[in-house]
């Protein structure tokens, strides 16, 4: 099958190229130049599209492009509603997956499809890490360097060229959906699985606002206080714990002060991760309990673990969640 190029689309029936370009500096992490009418663009906008597959009548994609934030080229799915696929702006969800994930464990496994189909959400789910550089020792561990960049903006060399997710997928990634896909302007959601669980908290509680609903699947809630995150912290960021804290769920939900956030933590109570302290979701669910401006709703799942097993279970819940906080049927 041959491989198509999407390009920046027209706006209200026009071309999109007949609007004027302005420069813009002083963005951190990107380069980006804004069109008259309000978007931002990163250097390079164009997608190449990669697969597409007939999903409940909807259609579920994949493209590439190159990402001037993590310097390589970066991959990820794209989930079109049938509404969407007619050309109606639809509100976007992203997800972010965990530990050894690609964009494909996602859309493979967990069967959300049917519920994006029936709520008309958009669905965009990236890759856990950079792709394709070159860094000795990335592909040495399971839990550090590729595969697990952790949703953060790495500082130590000879990282912090290409391991910074958190911008990647805070700025860049929603430019380039919004300048590509029929999104609604301000309907916008993040979930995600264990790394990706942190990463979406940590983008919410870091961006009011940026995000309008929130929810996490058996997240590291806690990451400066357990294995996993000590180790990818001390390796992206350095032993620094203040540079740690503002990576870290727990200690960003006792320091909020901003619009009211509410937060939808699931946790299956059979997960050996939870039992061996790499979660330790009751750590942010008592930061939360001191705090007047979250609000958390806490689901613990009876005999559930850490596979998508669990998250095929309980993903229509988690969609119809974010469909009743982005869409006008709430």
């Amino acid at each position: 099958m041959g491989r198509n190029f999407l390009r920046l689309p027209s706006v209200s029936g026009r071309s999109s190229f007949v609007y004027s370009i302005i420069a813009c500096s002083n963005l951190p992490k990107r380069r980006s130049i804004v069109l008259s009418f309000g978007h931002i663009m990163t250097q390079n906008m164009t997608l190449e599209q990669l697969s597409a597959s007939k999903c409940f009548e909807g259609e579920q994609r994949v493209y590439r492009h190159r990402s001037g934030t993590l310097n390589c080229d970066m991959t990820f799915g794209v989930y079109l509603p049938p509404a969407a696929l007619e050309g109606k702006p639809c509100p976007v969800l992203f997800f972010l997956s965990g530990l050894t994930c690609t964009h494909e464990n996602f859309i493979q496994k967990s069967g959300f499809q049917q519920h994006a189909a029936r709520h008309n959400l958009i669905v965009v789910n990236p890759d856990t890490s950079p792709r394709g550089v070159e860094i000795a020792g990335q592909d040495d561990a399971y839990d550090f360097g590729s595969g697990a960049g952790f949703y953060v903006d790495a500082k130590k060399e000879p990282w912090s060229k290409n391991y910074n997710m958190y911008s990647y997928v805070t700025q860049e990634l929603v430019d380039v959906v919004n300048a590509n896909l029929p999104v609604v302007p301000g309907r916008r959601g993040i979930f995600g699985h264990s790394m990706g669980g942190h990463g979406a908290l940590i983008c919410a509680l870091k961006n009011p606002g940026l995000y309008q609903s929130v929810s996490a699947f058996a997240p590291i809630a806690n990451p400066t206080e357990c294995p996993w995150g000590q180790k990818a912290f001390a390796g992206y960021l350095g032993s620094n714990p203040d540079d740690w804290a503002q990576w870290d769920a727990t200690h960003l939900v006792s320091q909020y002060e901003s619009t009211p956030q509410e937060l939808f933590i699931d946790q299956g109570a059979a997960d050996n991760f939870l039992a061996g302290k790499q979660l330790l979701p009751e750590n942010l669910l008592a930061a939360a309990d001191g705090n007047d401006h979250i609000q958390t709703i806490f689901k613990k799942r009876e005999g559930y673990d850490h596979s998508y097993f669990y998250i095929a279970t309980f993903v229509a819940e988690h969609i119809a969640y974010h469909a009743a906080l982005l869409t006008d049927s709430a």
